[in-house]
C-alpha cells in the first residue's frame, strides 16, 4: 500500500500510472483524458508517455512544456532569485501545511475567492521576501463571486480540514525528481489530439508560455482563451468550458 504522507507517492510518474491502472480496473482500452492546473500536466503527461492508451487531451491552465532544460527548483531560483515564489515556498515539508491549516475556511475563501497566492503579477506578491507565507499581504474576500458559494467554501474547507493540504502540496514538492525519473519527455511529442483552455485573467499565463506548446503538441486543435476568467476556469465559467469540450469531442472519430 502506498504511504499517501510520502512525498513521493505524488511524483509524475506515479499519477500517470495511476491513471493508466484505473483504465485497466475499468476494462477500458482507451480514454480522453482531461485536466486543470496539476490535473493539466498530469493529463499532458500521460498522453505524451502512454499514446496507445489516450487518444486526446485536454488542458486547462497549465500548458504542455516539456521537459526544463534543468530541474525545476534551479530554474526557479534563477527567475526569481531572493523574491518570494509560491512554489519554491511549497518545498519544505510542513510549512505551508502549517500556515494553510492554522485557518483552513480562511485559505480555501482566500485561495479560491481571493487574490492567489500564485499571482507573481500582482503586486501584494511582489512585494513578498523569502520567510514570508502564503497567504501574507492578501486580502480575505467578504463575498464571493457568482460561481462559489458559502456552501462549497464550507464543504472544501471542512474535507480540507480532515485531509490536510499535504497531498496537493507534495506534487510540487516532486518537481525535481519528474525531471530525473521522466527523461524522456525532454524529446517526447503529443500527437494526439488536443485543447488547451485558460482564463484570460488567470495568472498562471505570466510563468507558463504558450508558444513552445505548439511545437510539443502538433496536433493541437485550438488554443481558447475564456474572456473574464481567472484560474478557476470550469468553476468561473463552466458552460463556456463545456461548449468547448463538446465542441472538441465531436471533431473526434468514435
Amino acid at each position: 500500500m502506498t504511504n499517501l504522507e510520502a512525498i513521493e507517492a505524488y511524483s509524475m510518474k506515479n499519477l500517470v500510472a495511476d491513471a493508466v491502472g484505473l483504465l485497466d480496473a475499468l476494462g477500458e482500452r482507451t480514454a480522453i483524458v482531461v485536466g486543470h492546473d496539476w490535473g493539466s500536466a498530469v493529463a499532458w503527461t500521460c498522453a505524451a508517455l502512454h499514446p496507445d492508451r489516450f487518444r486526446a487531451v485536454v488542458g486547462m491552465s497549465v500548458p504542455h512544456l516539456g521537459r526544463a532544460p534543468m530541474p525545476p527548483m534551479q530554474l526557479f531560483q534563477r527567475m526569481f532569485g531572493e523574491k518570494w515564489f509560491y512554489i519554491l515556498y511549497f518545498q519544505e515539508p510542513g510549512v505551508a501545511e502549517a500556515e494553510l491549516e492554522a485557518d483552513v475556511p480562511k485559505s480555501v475563501r482566500t485561495i479560491l475567492a481571493g487574490t492567489p497566492g500564485f499571482d507573481v503579477t500582482n503586486p501584494a506578491v511582489l512585494a513578498k521576501k523569502k520567510g514570508d507565507g502564503f497567504l501574507d499581504g492578501l486580502d480575505v474576500p467578504e463575498t464571493l463571486p457568482g460561481w462559489l458559494t458559502e456552501a462549497d467554501v464550507a464543504y472544501f474547507a471542512k474535507e480540507l480540514a480532515g485531509s490536510g493540504f499535504r497531498g496537493g502540496l507534495n506534487r510540487y514538492r516532486n518537481m525535481d525528481r519528474d525531471w530525473h525519473e521522466l527523461p524522456e519527455l525532454a524529446t517526447a511529442t503529443i500527437q494526439q489530439p488536443a485543447l488547451y483552455l485558460v482564463g484570460e485573467k488567470d495568472p498562471v499565463r505570466a510563468f507558463s508560455p504558450v508558444d513552445p506548446m505548439k511545437a510539443l503538441v502538433p496536433n493541437l486543435a485550438d488554443i481558447q482563451v475564456i474572456p473574464g476568467a481567472g484560474h478557476w476556469v470550469q468553476q468561473e465559467r463552466a458552460e463556456e468550458v463545456n461548449a468547448a469540450l463538446v465542441a472538441f469531442l465531436r471533431t473526434l472519430p468514435a
